[in-house]
């Protein structure tokens, strides 16, 4: 019986500490949740630095509870078809532009709209205030993770734009808002994506580039493009959102820490893009000699009156949809009064 005893007892005590190996490595591997999250342009640029900085800073706050994969570049899905990837489950996680997709978004393009914004802290915050009123349909069935948007867009142009007479009949890559903006203003827009724009630019199609200018040191632009005119034109807005079902499957503590940090990832990305424009424009005038220019208040004066008449049928059209276009416009200047008063360049 004493043998029989000690066999069992062996058997036993192999068995409790093989389960003891196993059990922590099936409990660690069911408590780890891994998030797929979409974005569209390189990884050098501003939007995906601020995915890596969330992704890193959600890894870090829930204690390696949740791990995010990153898809910069289109790797899982393309610009124009990230909302309705992350809608169907293709990614859990999407950042995309409303602007990819004219006429989906109402309420965010108002932010879009030539206002006069001046930085991308300023803008993003209105963009976040904006979208917490009125918790739009356009956001329904996805769960909002952030917002924040792109500095103002300026001319970057091959010969110097120091006044609106230079900008007549000037053929300028844009895209979006941007299109509309320059036929008022007097240029030739040629829509095209940003990937095109250095053979166009090289080629002679284009004259220069409208965008925001940290894209200088980024995409190279600097090298070919020696002028730069500050205008502040208008925005890109952005929405980072997460399917829906995945985020109901999320524990509570998770929701927790993806939740305290809408406002904060808003604020940080708008920071870290305005102080990147900084860094690119002093970067180019160090390796190239690049000029910065200013227009006039006089010059300001008449690119918002010219664009005005765009503010005007954005009311008629969202007021035209059952919303209070009147009313989101007012918002939209109160609170670019607001955050342009409290951050200043």
């Amino acid at each position: 019986m004493g043998i029989k005893r000690a066999l069992v007892l062996s058997v036993v005590v192999t068995l409790f500490f093989g389960f003891g190996l196993i059990l922590p490595q099936t409990s660690h591997s069911q408590a780890t949740i891994t998030l797929k999250y979409a974005n569209f342009p390189p990884a050098t640029t501003f939007p995906c630095i601020q995915m890596e900085r969330w992704a890193k800073e959600v890894e870090k706050r829930t204690a390696g509870k949740v791990k995010i994969q990153t898809f910069p570049g289109g790797t899982l899905l393309p610009a124009k078809n990230i909302f309705d990837g992350v809608i169907a489950g293709t990614a859990d996680i999407g950042n995309f532009a409303m602007s990819y997709q004219p006429g989906r978004f109402p309420i965010s393009e108002a932010i879009d709209l030539p206002v006069g914004f001046t930085t991308a802290k300023a803008a993003s915050m209105a963009l976040y205030d904006l979208i917490e009123k009125y918790n739009p349909k356009e956001f329904e069935k996805v769960k909002m993770i952030t917002l924040f948007t792109c500095p103002p867009a300026d001319f970057m142009t091959k010969t110097a734009v120091r006044s609106l007479k230079d900008l007549k009949g000037m053929e300028l890559r844009t895209s979006g808002t941007g299109t509309e903006v320059l036929k008022r203003i007097g240029a030739t827009p040629v829509g095209m994506p940003q990937s095109e724009a250095p053979e166009a630019i090289q080629k002679g199609i284009v004259k220069g580039n409208v965008s925001s200018m940290e894209i200088l040191k980024d995409f190279n632009f600097a090298a070919y493009l020696p002028f730069a005119t500050e205008a502040n034109l208008f925005v890109v807005s952005f929405a980072v959102v997460m399917n829906k079902d995945k985020w109901n499957s999320l524990p509570a503590d998770v929701k927790k820490v993806i939740d305290d940090m809408r406002r904060e990832q808003a604020e940080w990305t708008g920071k870290y893009v305005d102080d990147h424009v900084q860094e690119s424009l002093q970067w180019s005038k160090e390796k190239y000699n690049h000029q910065l220019i200013k227009l006039s208040k006089t010059d300001m004066d008449d690119i918002a009156k010219l664009t005005r008449p765009m503010i005007d049928e954005y009311i008629k059209k969202v007021n035209g949809l059952g919303l209070p276009g009147d009313q989101i416009v007012k918002d939209v200047y109160s609170l670019r009064a607001k955050y342009e008063k409290q951050y200043t360049k």
